[in-house]
């Protein structure tokens, strides 16, 4: 039961907290702990749906920045009958704002790259195993158990910097792979292309996971042709090359690197699942992800499949920080459960999500 006290949303652009249990004028008891394997064990769109409800009412109960988000919003937990009403909260608050629904230490702080002038986001994990359980378990329903596999890294823009969940799932994965030639490669693409071609001679099912622009520069350097390898772009030049649209990007790697077709990993730092595509950008997500876009104009309107909208991200492996997340990337849902990314929204588009907070 919720007992009266009186407090005050200030808003001036972005939500500013005080009391950190109390809510325009409302005190909430925090839950009890959540059973996380519910979240794993989910096989069918209902269960989705009464999963979803109640992480959703777990993180109201538990977070104060989403709860005073949802408030302004005037979305509760008795007026919240079905996933989709769920109030997605804007990425950016992982810039300003601590967010958590729990009372646990953060031991693990998962950060954005980013310029000196940009602040980066934090994605605070009090239980780094939640996020190891939804890579791993992700990573072997697409592409089967890791030991089988001999998994290479072409991440440098990761590796130069600390707190980066890609490189914490890879370097897991690589473990788990046990093969002696896994590994991460910086700048040395010579011995990469080398390694490849032993392990095409040797018939070995291997994946090359990289960043976009080092990727292109492995095959603008080193052309070959990959009948055993699995080539799967992260996104993102990072600042060292020209953008490309993601059809000239798979064009040239398919013909440099003499693959049929090239496979997309999809993730955030704000994110502990990943879905992922396994050619044409079209992406598919683990059972306890989904993806829905909003009206670009509206960001309350939930957007009809086959149109492009802003990407809300369900993730309910995000049970201590948010698992309702509206990123600032485009994309367009299909009646199948896949996505595709589109684009991102410019700083002048970008009121969608502004909205939202105002």
């Amino acid at each position: 039961m919720c007992l009266k006290f009186s407090t005050a949303l200030e808003l001036t652009g972005k939500l500013l907290f005080r009391q950190p249990l109390f809510i325009f004028g409302y005190f909430c008891p925090r839950m009890k702990q959540f059973e996380t394997h519910r979240i794993f064990s989910i096989a069918h769109t209902n269960e989705f749906n009464e999963v979803a409800l109640d992480v959703f009412r777990f993180q109201f109960e538990n977070n104060a920045v989403y709860r005073r988000f949802c408030h302004h919003l005037k979305k509760t937990p008795d007026t919240v009958l079905h996933h989709l009403d769920i109030p997605f909260l804007p990425i950016s608050f992982f810039k300003t704002h601590q967010v958590l629904s729990t009372l646990k230490e953060a031991k693990t702080i998962f950060t954005s790259s980013g310029t000196t002038q940009s602040t980066t986001s934090k994605h605070l994990v009090p239980d780094i195993k939640l996020y190891e359980e939804s890579f791993l378990k992700a990573f072997e329903s697409f592409y089967g158990a890791p030991e089988k596999i001999c998994i290479l890294a072409l991440l440098p823009s990761y590796l130069e910097r600390e707190g980066s969940s890609l490189i914490y799932m890879v370097d897991d994965l690589i473990k788990k792979s046990n093969h002696p030639d896994s590994g991460f490669y910086l700048h040395n693409l010579a011995e990469l292309h080398q390694k490849l071609l032993k392990l095409e001679q040797r018939n070995t099912k291997t994946l090359l996971i990289g960043v976009s622009f080092a990727l292109l520069d492995l095959a603008e350097q080193f052309p070959m042709r990959l009948k055993k390898t699995i080539v799967m772009e992260t996104g993102g030049m990072k600042g060292r090359r020209k953008e490309l649209i993601r059809e000239e990007l798979h064009h040239i790697l398919t013909q440099g690197l003499g693959v049929d077709r090239i496979h997309s990993e999809y993730g955030m730092t704000e994110l502990l699942s990943q879905a992922y595509s396994k050619g044409n950008g079209i992406f598919q997500t683990p059972p306890w992800m989904k993806i829905i876009t909003r009206d670009t104009e509206d960001p309350l309107n939930i957007q009809a499949h086959n149109k492009t909208g802003g990407i809300n991200v369900i993730d309910l492996a995000n049970l201590y920080s948010c698992s309702f997340i509206a990123t600032q990337d485009l994309g367009k849902t299909y009646a199948n459960g896949s996505f595709e990314v589109l684009g991102r929204f410019d700083d002048s588009d970008i009121r969608g999500c502004n909205l939202m907070v105002l």
